[in-house]
């Protein structure tokens, strides 16, 4: 591509979670003039959940898609230049950086604030899409809190599957942990917690093949011992279902620039959004293995913008 065709920007957001229109927010009042690009999933992950109820300003709780088109309008209020496009591949090796967008056009930035987002893992099953946002869930922190006094189960033997069967042990009448294997791969204490949990039954060997509902979910279709010769069918009465399968950052375009975890999470210099790369950040569930939620995703926006105007003013740009 012919070069004078690149555009050049200051400080150029990838992502448009809490995290990346946070960044814009400030970045926009800081006189970076930044572009974001929406990426994937327009308003990220905070989109497919019906109702947010812990986001500090919102007493009666607001849905998601709307958090997201307040957090885009006070943006665009401040000037950012909020676009529509994926970013499809970068070039981190020196400053101006490069990334390119829908495979064509090629932005050059002085700075650069990654806020990709994490995707949750679904099991591929049609109706966890044909249920979403009526009964699967993929963050019980979310959500956990519509299922109180109900009967829910969680898919998963890791520590976040027991990490948010406890949670929603805490809430629920009844929890089911589904489990592949006949052993849980959760550290010992995990294991422990949940083991005794009075209302927690731990559903050993079992694969989840369906799940069933008029108006959301009522339950769902399993198979004991799937595979064996005593292979069996089981339905378990159900009204949310959880998966806690893990979560993949959305990271791979950068990871020839810049470090990783092994489950690829951008790694950040710690307490900072700074990653290796000078003038590079990352802010949000890409850079986040623990919290992922959106208030902590939004501050963590914040801090990649103010230090990519610090970034900017040091180096006279």
């Amino acid at each position: 591509m012919n070069t004078n065709q690149n555009e050049k920007v200051r400080c150029l957001i990838i992502g448009s979670g809490p995290a990346g229109y946070t960044a814009a927010i400030y970045a926009s009042r800081a006189n970076l003039s930044p572009v974001l690009y929406e990426g994937i999933q327009p308003g990220g992950q905070l989109t497919t959940t019906t109702e947010v109820e812990n986001f500090p300003g919102y007493p009666e709780g607001v849905t998601g898609t709307e958090l997201m088109e307040d957090l885009k309008q006070q943006a665009a209020r401040f000037g950012a230049d909020i676009r529509i496009g994926i970013a499809t591949a970068t070039d981190l090796s020196a400053a101006p950086y490069k990334v390119t967008i829908d495979g064509e056009k090629v932005i050059e930035t002085e700075t650069l604030i990654i806020a990709t987002g994490a995707t949750a893992k679904y099991l591929g099953l049609p109706d966890e899409q044909k249920y979403a946002g009526m009964g699967v869930s993929a963050c019980a922190t979310c959500d956990g809190f519509f299922y109180r006094k109900k009967v829910v189960a969680v898919v998963g033997g890791g520590d976040t599957a027991c990490e948010e069967a406890l949670y929603l042990a805490s809430l629920a009448k009844q929890v089911y942990l589904i489990v592949r294997k006949p052993y849980l791969r959760a550290s010992k204490v995990m294991q422990e917690r949940v083991l005794n949990a009075p209302n927690i039954t731990v559903l050993f060997e079992h694969n989840t093949v369906g799940l069933f509902g008029e108006d959301g979910v009522e339950g769902a279709h399993l198979v004991k011992r799937m595979g064996e010769p005593d292979e069996e069918k089981v339905d378990i009465a159900i009204d949310g279902f959880f998966l806690a399968i893990g979560h993949k950052p959305n990271a791979e375009i950068f990871k020839p620039w810049i470090e990783t975890d092994e489950v690829g999470y951008i790694k950040t210099i710690p307490g900072t959004p700074k990653t290796k790369v000078p003038g590079v950040f990352a802010a949000g569930d890409v850079a986040d293995p623990h919290y992922r939620q959106a208030i902590t995703a939004a501050g963590s926006g914040c801090a990649a913008a103010i230090e990519a105007e610090r970034y900017l003013s040091e180096h006279g740009k």
